[in-house]
């Protein structure tokens, strides 16, 4: 099989397996994504929710949020570790929205990467779930894991896999199929090991089986 072949096998195979397929992060409008997602790094989601709730409550809008100290978003998510670095980016995206664009959340990569601590993975997790756009990739450590042991590729660099994946997946189906790797690294395939007689891909998937994915 091609690479692109096993890309469109592992669609309809996680497809399958995981119908549903919703980000893990609680939020009910862009910025709250935008926000989870910042704080996700180095930290589950389930983590992220369980803060989230408090601190959305008493910070509702990019002006509140810019109008706040670090401090005082810190003392929201300190379980989450980092969180002084993300206190800090938080007002300071904040100010961003408010000072560039008009307290909105934009819609394309290039401007939410001009964001504070606003990489490419949050950037096209935000385009897609928020504003459906399609060919969207977001790479995470579950992404990387599964589709290089898929034989995908063979990078380390996200922006490399992002654009390589870009390549090979339908743009359709992508921004879902990310979320279906979350799901499927943490109940089959994942870091510690992957459980290949569990899996949905194992007929195809180029590491099947082999001891070096441990």
């Amino acid at each position: 099989m091609t690479k692109k072949q096993i890309a469109v096998a592992a669609v309809e195979a996680l497809k399958k397996e995981y119908p549903d397929a919703l980000c893990s992060l609680t939020y009910s409008d862009p910025l709250q994504l935008l926000i989870a997602t910042r704080l996700s790094a180095q930290c589950t989601d389930a983590r992220v929710n369980m803060v989230t709730p408090a601190l959305f409550e008493r910070f509702k809008t990019a002006e509140d949020f810019a109008s706040a100290t670090a401090d005082e978003v810190a003392e929201y998510i300190k379980s989450c570790g980092l969180y002084k670095t993300k206190s800090r980016d938080i007002v300071a995206m904040a100010k961003m929205l408010c000072d560039d664009f008009g307290g909105e959340v934009p819609d394309s990569i290039e401007e939410l990467t001009k964001l504070p601590g606003i990489g490419r993975k949050t950037a096209n997790l935000v385009c897609g779930d928020i504003f459906g756009q399609q060919g969207v990739v977001v790479v995470d450590t579950h992404c990387i894991r599964i589709t290089k042991r898929l034989g995908l590729h063979k990078l380390t660099d996200q922006k490399k896999i992002e654009f390589e994946l870009r390549k090979l997946l339908p743009p359709e189906e992508s921004n879902d199929f990310c979320h279906r790797l979350v799901l499927h690294g943490r109940a089959v395939c994942t870091a510690r090991s992957a459980k290949c007689e569990q899996c949905c891909m194992k007929d195809f998937c180029r590491g099947a089986f082999k001891s070096d994915k441990k």
